[in-house]
């Protein structure tokens, strides 16, 4: 019986982190959609720069009530039945991009969509942690998350062939991708262990328990200094994150080089990225937590700093690579600690909180980086500007490896 226990556990694992893979790979699909059908947005609608800069933000801001909703809902009713109905607002409201005729209705779609993947998100989080024993977490949720650089890299070669020169279908594969995988969900993917048995327990106990966790729980004096740790984290490291996927072509460019190289060099970030999460992933349970902590923030100012002296297209190819490793494997890691840090009734809570302060700095990142070039600073100075907010994510996550050393 405990091998076939066994045997039927590492089933639901590899599932549920497969399935949740899939839906990563659509997320990487829709960050990268923006930027690559703004060109045929732009002319289709007839809009300036300043409106582009509006439709950009639209979908961002869509993830924050998304995220702070579905991993509260997930955690009163299940992991499994929020994600399917947040792929399927995703999925539908991508479609209505493609169906709209004016700003207004663009922008809303936009922002739905951007809500339905924002709900998706910390449930992954929650499902993959959830689906392996607490060693395995960091591998699990690495993983996973892999699939956003691998979504990105692949509408990156997408946007090359005549298919994805035209704006339209671009968000035709974004919402159609969504639809298949739906019934895959809900054929195979299994309900989170952790949650059935927190329920079974609440039930037990009290008819009520399951219900009294909430946000005020995670600022308890258990949960306070951590959840404040942890949101500095996200949002200084989602800032940088977001600077990186959105002006990485455009400040190669800032330094002299064409838009064909800046786009090579974001096909190498994401390359190097699915590596680098996967690897960072599995040494946050075998290394001690600071340790990797110290490389991952380590390797992105190393990169930073290479940008900033490179001289060939080469060595800027090669500090792209580099960047992209670190940058999106740190996130990856992030969202394994938030599915460590929180207990299994409050962890897709705090994950979609969490994931809601990390997205504020995603929005305001492209916007100060955009500021910083056009006040004349350079692509130089956006880069310099990008290091103290890694410094600070990398001592408050230092604290953060300290404080649940202590518990």
């Amino acid at each position: 019986m405990d091998r076939a226990s066994h045997q039927s556990d590492k089933k639901h694992a590899v599932v549920t982190v497969a399935i949740c893979f899939l839906i990563a790979v659509i997320e990487g699909l829709d960050i990268q959609a923006a930027g690559i059908a703004a060109a045929g947005i732009r002319e289709y609608f007839g809009l300036d720069s300043s409106q582009l800069g509006i439709f950009f933000s639209a979908g961002i801001l869509g993830l924050l009530p998304g995220a702070l909703v579905g991993g509260r809902v997930a955690d009163r009713v299940g992991r499994k039945k929020v994600l399917i109905w947040s792929t399927a607002v995703f999925a539908l409201f991508t479609l209505c991009t493609v169906w709209v005729n004016s700003f207004s209705s663009l922008l809303a779609v936009r922002f739905l969509a951007g809500a339905g993947l924002g709900a998706a998100m910390p449930i992954l989080i929650t499902l993959a942690s959830e689906a392996v024993t607490p060693q395995n977490r960091g591998r699990a949720v690495g993983l996973m998350y892999c699939g956003m650089p691998v979504g990105a890299a692949i509408l990156s070669l997408v946007a090359s062939t005549d298919f994805g020169t035209n704006w339209k279908n671009i968000f035709y594969l974004g919402g159609l991708l969504p639809i298949i995988v739906i019934p895959v969900m809900m054929w195979l993917l299994p309900e989170s262990k952790e949650f059935l048995k927190a329920k079974e327990q609440a039930n037990t106990i009290d008819q009520q328990s399951a219900v009294q966790s909430s946000f005020k729980d995670l600022f308890n004096s258990k949960n306070l200094f951590r959840t404040i740790l942890i949101w500095v984290s996200y949002f200084f490291t989602l800032m940088v994150v977001y600077i990186m996927l959105s002006w990485l072509p455009s400040l190669f460019m800032e330094l002299g080089f064409s838009r064909k190289e800046g786009s090579t060099a974001q096909f190498y970030f994401m390359v190097s990225a699915t590596i680098g999460t996967i690897i960072l992933g599995m040494l946050t349970d075998r290394w001690k937590k600071a340790y990797v902590i110290i490389l991952m923030y380590g390797g992105i100012l190393a990169g930073l700093f290479a940008l900033n002296g490179a001289s060939s297209l080469t060595q800027m190819y090669w500090a792209s690579a580099l960047v992209g490793a670190f940058v999106i494997g740190c996130q990856g890691v992030l969202y394994a600690f938030g599915g460590i840090v929180y207990p299994t009734e409050l962890r897709g809570t705090g994950v979609g909180v969490a994931s809601a302060v990390g997205r504020v700095g995603a929005m305001l990142g492209p916007a100060v980086a955009g500021q910083l070039l056009a006040a004349g600073f350079g692509a130089a100075g956006v880069i310099s500007a990008a290091i103290p907010c890694i410094i600070i994510s990398a001592i408050f996550m230092l604290f953060l490896v300290r404080r649940l050393q202590q518990v």
